[in-house]
């Protein structure tokens, strides 16, 4: 299988102030995984193009794109929220990351790759239509969803959601469009404490206590998200994969294990081979405990290559 790994330096120089656990360092430490496995040969590397605004624009609306790009500072810090901050590198990387997923949504739905994985940071899945928060901007996967749905050729998309925080934005964004289906699985109680008991047909909800470790976790996702997918039919899945329900990350509190995150993406794969071709679109969200992301993602692109 081709799997593209989509990143860009820029990435790497957004940076909102010492200690802030979306770092830098969360690129490196997957960068320094890589370099010592025996995949990085395997895969195809590409350099994330800059977003067209018109694509942000038809995802968060025209007015929200310039609020945030307003925000942009000379030097130090602007903030967009009391956890989201942008300094001078920060609307460059933010092109860049949404930009890596309509390249990724481009280049699958062409067929010149099976999948992909956008190692991309801001993440995106807590930013609302008009809303930054979470260490987010812009809604990465939504603007991807919105490429693949009005240029790319499909007609239903799943977005599925594993990071430990419920995917509040993208729940906003696509809540009443019934051609995407989103799933989402989280700690709950916990951090957005938005959009979490929505009901709607095409928003599937798997909220997990604190504690939960991995057979009842994955006892829910099987329960939850696999009569969704087969109902729903996508033509293409995109993944906000988290690595943040590891019971070494600092910021949450259930207890997956590296092992996890390669059953869950088999599992995905296999859904998506059912009904895609194994179309599968990947974009980094969480993950704070940089060894735990490093070889957890390693699990997730191994699981991708083996499709």
């Amino acid at each position: 299988m081709t799997t593209l790994y989509i990143s860009h330096p820029d990435c790497q120089l957004h940076e909102m102030g010492p200690g802030h656990p979306e770092s830098p360092l969360r690129l490196r430490a997957i960068e320094s995984r890589l370099e010592t496995s025996e995949l990085e040969p395997r895969l195809v590397r590409v350099t994330a193009p800059v977003v067209d605004p018109a694509w942000l624009h038809q995802t968060h609306g025209r007015r929200y794109v310039e609020e945030i790009e307003a925000l942009h500072p000379g030097h130090g810090l602007s903030w967009a929220d009391p956890d989201t901050a942008l300094n001078p590198h920060s609307l460059s990387a933010a092109h860049r990351a949404a930009g890596a997923v309509v390249e990724a949504a481009r280049q699958v739905l062409d067929a010149r790759a099976d999948n992909a994985f956008c190692a991309i940071r801001p993440p995106g899945h807590h930013a609302e239509q008009e809303r930054a928060m979470g260490f987010c901007l812009f809604n990465n996967v939504a603007v991807g969803v919105d490429w693949a749905l009005k240029q790319g050729g499909a007609e239903r998309v799943a977005v599925l959601d594993f990071d430990v925080h419920h995917g509040n934005g993208t729940v906003d964004i696509f809540q009443d469009r019934p051609e995407v289906l989103v799933c989402s699985s989280f700690q709950f109680p916990f951090y957005p404490f938005r959009y979490q008991d929505i009901r709607r047909p095409n928003i599937v909800h798997t909220p997990l206590p604190g504690g939960t470790g991995s057979d009842a976790f994955r006892l829910a996702i099987e329960r939850d998200w696999l009569p969704a997918l087969r109902d729903h039919r996508p033509d293409i899945v995109f993944i906000s994969a988290g690595f943040d329900a590891h019971r070494a990350d600092p910021l949450a509190q259930l207890l997956l294990e590296d092992e996890d995150y390669r059953w869950i993406t088999d599992l995905i794969v296999d859904a998506a081979r059912r009904d895609t071709g194994g179309r599968i679109v990947s974009v980094l969200e969480g993950g704070y405990d940089l060894p735990a992301l490093a070889r957890s993602v390693e699990q997730h692109l191994a699981g991708l290559l083996d499709s």
